[in-house]
């Protein structure tokens, strides 16, 4: 510095977070209904750790039957959107989500529902 040839080391440190998305509640347990009817239940997605404005979208899992046919009985729908948000202090918006089953055959599923941004974290 000004014309100095004096060298000067400098040491930076950080620590890089991994964005993550917590649920609430945890798991997600749907009600047995008739066959045809519509059982929904609502979660809230609680994004963490995201430094920029993120889509999040969902691969639902596809059954596949007793008589060999596949299917997928679930939906999900983001009411208020699919876009995490950041404000202005850095923090990330909830996201609601509903998440519906129905079906004319009978069957039940324990698997998992892929909640994922568009960088597939």
């Amino acid at each position: 510095v000004n014309n100095n040839a004096s060298q000067y080391i400098l040491k930076l440190s950080g620590t890089l977070w991994s964005p993550k998305m917590d649920f609430h509640p945890p798991f997600l347990m749907l009600m047995p209904v008739p066959l045809g009817v519509e059982t929904e239940s609502v979660i809230t997605i609680i994004p963490q750790n995201f430094i920029r404005q993120s889509r999040i979208t969902v691969k639902l899992p596809e059954l596949e039957l007793a008589d060999g046919t596949r299917t997928c009985p679930f939906s999900v729908q983001f009411p208020e959107g699919q876009d995490i948000v950041l404000s202005s202090d850095g923090t990330a918006n909830e996201l609601t989500c509903y998440i519906s089953f129905r079906s004319s055959k009978p069957m039940s599923f324990l698997g998992e529902m892929l909640f994922i941004d568009q960088e597939e974290n």
